[in-house]
């Protein structure tokens, strides 16, 4: 059975995302895979398009469906991305947020770090999707404890999202 972690969101109107580092279901490169695997810990730059104009903010999230623990794996949250900004450069993701565009905040990921963990799927897990999603939200600012969880980012977003953006890379360990 394929795990699909938006399915049970609901059906939602799409808009477009793309990234001069990744491709949905073409393999990650060097940049975006995390450092205990021969990896740089690089998130990728995005950029969107399509949304709807009632859109007062964005965030962005990366999770591993794949990852063998029963719930995923958080690489990156990120969320209040003012409605204005359309892009994250390449390093976005950088420890503490200093990247980020003004006014928006990173939670802390699986490792515990307020920063981009590139991929590491290990030996035996077969191929790994990782869902980079950008939600359109109808709020400005999602009021977060910043040491929430991604999860309780998604939690708060789903009630707020006009539309998303998907794109799925994957890795496969060994493919670097």
């Amino acid at each position: 059975m394929a795990n699909d972690p938006l399915e049970r969101f609901g059906a939602v109107p799409l808009f477009r995302v793309s990234s001069d580092d990744v491709a949905d279901g073409r393999p990650l490169s060097r940049a975006q895979w995390g450092a205990g695997g021969g990896g740089d810990d690089i998130s990728p730059q995005l950029s969107w398009s399509g949304f709807p104009a009632e859109t007062k903010s964005f965030a962005v999230t990366i999770h591993d469906r794949d990852a063998p623990t029963g719930s995923g794996f958080w690489h990156w949250a990120v969320y209040n991305i003012p409605a204005s900004v359309t892009e994250l450069a390449a390093g976005a993701g950088a420890e503490g947020g200093a990247n980020l565009p003004a006014g928006a905040s990173m939670l802390s990921n699986e490792m515990r770090s307020k920063s981009f963990t590139g991929a590491g799927p290990p030996p035996g897990t077969g191929t790994h999707r990782y869902d980079i999603v950008v939600h359109a939200l109808d709020v400005e600012r999602l009021d977060l404890d910043p040491e929430s969880t991604p999860a309780v980012l998604g939690f708060n977003a789903h009630f707020h999202t006009l539309a998303r953006a998907v794109i799925a890379p994957i890795a496969t360990a060994g493919d670097i």
